[in-house]
């Protein structure tokens, strides 16, 4: 093979990566909130699903990207799994856009008319947007136009290439027919795109290098390889990212094997009868077809698909130092990663609160179980930093940057909370030996005062207790620790207990009081990090 040939090739693979990487970041970035409603458009019906999973990815122009920000939105519990697996089937149909795009456009008419023109508009908007939507349009604009250049190398490269490579030799018999299967997904598994393995596939088609059943059978693996992204998406990933990775596979596996029937009671009439045709329509309309035939087949068995799913997976469920939501596909777009970011606070929160409420209330039996939960809370307070610490090196909003240091502030506050809980045993000798009928039943009220404090103050994604109100009942709560400061120091001074047991009580109403400090802190920031258009709707009734 000439080395120009092999330059041409190589370059024009790389200018179509490159276009598509642009193209799909630009738009990713241009839609921000919007992508995240698009996708929660999803959890109103099936239907909805798969239409917001055909569109988006026909936007995009990678159901790569939508299925890996799919499996991070429900990492991030932004997305059920019932919802996820129909954007999943739409994801498969909005891909089959590219081999349309291409077919119609990449093929008919003189590329370099409009591509380079888009590459220098795009650019102007880039210069011209200030890190504004616009700019992220220009971005994707730009890489449409690389796009469709990448193409034309391409196109021109594989002109030549049936006389280098005897690809038409090993088209006309079934082994033949897995082996491009299996090329396809090689192809799809290097490049992590499926749309450039689709471009080469219609540019040997149009250059004739191979027949039109061949193409069909690169066609399948190219939508198998896609398979292989979702897979290295969840590498660490929660239990429900793991089930939409596993029904990505399910449905592609199914689809694959009616892309092969087809082909194989249609290999006559395609490589025969419908020559005369155009090859790369008729290829973009078997990549349609067979899609189209894996949804029927996979639609009335979803809610099956569900459960079985359902029931894998659990093991890293049982981890509570493992965060459930935060997800490294979403980091591109910062607010969906605050948001996950969020969520999981939402659950230290939780964690905290019942931790607190089993030390104040001295539950005897959650002793042993204090200093495990503790490190367990570390731990995860320890992966929600640095998460924060990625999301701070991403392209932030004023509004985004003022939230990540709000959101270390109260990740440190919990982390608190947990270490004080586990310290509180030490103190329940103590409390437990007080003779005192009088003393006794004022801790255990400022005790009950402070649990009702850590419910009020416990934070989850639908409400959470506003500022002033928490200062209000710490202030409550204040009045009370004093009253018992100084119960015990009279006491102390009239005889009632010695110097020991008084310091020791005194340590204990103190080590309370900082808890009940810790725990009002936190849900006084949390207002913070909660984005401003949605703070009054969400506040705790009191």
């Amino acid at each position: 093979m000439e080395l120009g040939l092999i330059g041409d090739l190589a370059g024009g693979i790389g200018l179509f990566l490159l276009g598509m990487h642009l193209m799909t970041n630009g738009m990713q970035q241009a839609a921000g909130q919007g992508l995240k409603k698009a996708l929660q458009a999803a959890t109103e019906s099936p239907i909805r699903g798969l239409t917001s999973g055909i569109l988006i990815t026909a936007i995009v122009q990678s159901s790569s990207a939508v299925t890996v920000a799919t499996i991070g939105f429900v990492n991030a519990g932004l997305l059920k799994l019932r919802q996820s697996i129909t954007v999943i089937y739409g994801c498969n149909i909005g891909t089959t856009m590219t081999g349309w795009l291409v077919a119609m456009i990449g093929f008919k008419i003189k590329i370099s008319a409009f591509a380079l023109p888009l590459v220098a508009i795009g650019m102007l908007l880039k210069l011209t947007g200030n890190d504004r939507r616009i700019s992220h349009l220009g971005m994707a604009l730009a890489g449409f136009g690389l796009f469709f250049i990448g193409l034309d190398y391409l196109k021109n490269a594989f002109d030549g290439l049936d006389s280098q490579l005897p690809l038409d030799q090993i088209s006309h018999s079934p082994t033949g027919l897995i082996l491009f299967v299996a090329a396809g997904f090689i192809l799809t598994f290097l490049m992590q795109s499926s749309s450039a393995a689709m471009a080469i596939t219609l540019s040997l088609t149009a250059a004739g290098s191979i027949p039109l059943a061949s193409a069909g059978a690169l066609v399948i693996g190219a939508n198998l390889g896609t398979t292989s992204t979702a897979m290295l998406a969840v590498i660490g990933a929660t239990s429900n990212a793991k089930r939409i990775a596993a029904a990505h596979v399910i449905f592609n596996l199914i689809t694959g094997i009616i892309g092969v029937a087809l082909l194989v009671l249609l290999a006559g009439l395609i490589n025969n009868d419908l020559q005369n045709l155009s090859l790369v329509t008729l290829l973009a309309a078997f990549h349609t077809l067979f899609n189209l035939i894996g949804v029927a087949v996979m639609w009335p068995l979803t809610d099956k698909l569900e459960i079985f799913l359902g029931q894998r997976f659990r093991s890293q469920e049982e981890s509570i130092g493992h965060p459930r939501y935060l997800d490294k596909t979403i980091l591109a777009s910062p607010s969906l990663a605050v948001e996950a970011m969020s969520n999981e606070l939402c659950r230290v929160s939780v964690l905290t609160s019942d931790m607190a409420r089993a030390a104040i209330s001295a539950d005897i039996t959650e002793i042993s179980k204090l200093t495990a939960m503790m490190n367990n809370l570390h731990e995860l307070n320890g992966h929600i930093g640095r998460y924060n610490q990625k999301i701070a090196q991403e392209n932030l909003t004023e509004e985004i940057s003022t939230i990540l240091p709000s959101a270390m502030r109260i990740t440190r506050y919990y982390s608190e909370i947990a270490r004080l809980s586990a310290l509180m045993p030490k103190y329940y000798e103590h409390l437990e030996r007080l003779s005192d009928r009088s003393l006794k039943e004022l801790i255990h009220d400022y005790q009950h005062e402070t649990i009702a404090l850590i419910d009020s103050c416990e934070i989850n994604q639908n409400s959470y207790i506003s500022g002033h109100e928490s200062r209000k009942l710490l202030k409550s709560l204040e009045k009370q620790y004093q009253h018992l400061k100084n119960y015990v120091v009279e006491s102390s001074i009239e005889g009632k207990l010695n110097p020991k047991e008084s310091i020791s009580l005194l340590d204990a109403l103190s080590h309370i009081h900082r808890l009940a400090e810790q725990v009002e802190k936190a849900a006084r920031y949390w207002s913070s990090i909660i984005p401003i258009q949605s703070r009054e709707s969400i506040i705790k009734p009191t």
